[in-house]
């Protein structure tokens, strides 16, 4: 396993570019790269991230796009709609495919209401469908647990993963707890589907610390991993509010390169 760091974690306080740098020098040994404007889905803007990755010497693991801007309408009813999304879903995957990512992370349809019916055989076919345009970029689709969207709970997972046989997973353990559900059960109807892990930690309240500065449990997490096959890495995904400076998020990677290398001491 290796620990990796997302973007996302700099958002605010550096421009995604410049994130690479900062990654290798805190330790980190991939990247999710976030994407987080219109400006950033250009192939132009994709030349620039991987002249400075590649500057860095920083493997890109993953994609993962502002969701919310497109996502969504990928599974609107509405043909000129869809095709629209279509658009920017496949810009995001020219970027992912020019940087050298092999794994997308998706969200997918939203839950505004929290009583809303989604149709995990429906649901899951379509997802086949954006699967395989995936793949035609060297790109494996992976569906996120996310409290506010399809996949909030772990049942979901387990009856829409029949119908799209080319997705993965990706477990979230803050948006596991958002959903008020066990981090454990999601692993579970992941099964061999799981492909990336994003962490974080918590308080004994449940409100979000840097990973080692809270009580989740990561050596457990290891284990679990480990016991499911998972060879991934662990990508450190904090806010910007998380943190006071670069070096924090460094003995985060510490912290975790420690319980990875079976030495749990802080």
């Amino acid at each position: 396993m290796k620990v990796g760091i997302s973007t996302a974690t700099f958002f605010t306080r550096l421009l995604t570019e410049d994130s690479f740098s900062v990654i290798r020098r805190l330790g980190g040994e991939c990247a999710e790269v976030f994407l987080t404007t219109w400006f950033e889905y250009e192939p132009s803007f994709a030349d620039l991230l991987r002249e400075r990755k590649d500057e860095a010497g920083v493997e890109v693991y993953s994609v993962h796009a502002l969701n919310t801007q497109f996502e969504p309408e990928l599974f609107n009813a509405a043909d000129r709609t869809r095709r629209d999304a279509e658009t920017l879903y496949r810009k995001v995957l020219a970027v992912g495919q020019k940087i050298g990512a092999k794994f997308y992370t998706f969200h997918g349809r939203t839950r505004l209401k929290r009583t809303a019916y989604i149709s995990p055989e429906k649901f899951g076919r379509r997802m086949e469908e954006l699967g395989r345009m995936a793949l035609d970029y060297g790109i494996t689709l992976c569906l996120e647990n996310v409290h506010w969207a399809a996949f909030s709970f772990p049942e979901f997972f387990t009856e829409a993963k029949e119908f799209c046989p080319s997705v993965g997973a990706v477990l979230d353990i803050k948006q596991a707890r958002q959903s008020g559900r066990d981090w454990r059960e999601y692993i579970d109807a992941m099964g061999d589907r799981l492909r990336n892990v994003h962490i974080s930690d918590c308080d004994a309240e449940g409100n979000i610390r840097l990973v080692g500065r809270g009580v989740f449990p990561f050596p457990e997490l290891v284990g679990r991993l480990r016991a499911a096959d998972y060879d991934g890495p662990l990508m450190i995904e904090q806010y910007a509010g998380d943190y006071d400076n670069f070096e924090q998020v460094a003995d985060s990677v510490k912290y975790i390169q420690n319980i990875i290398g079976g030495n749990y001491a802080n």
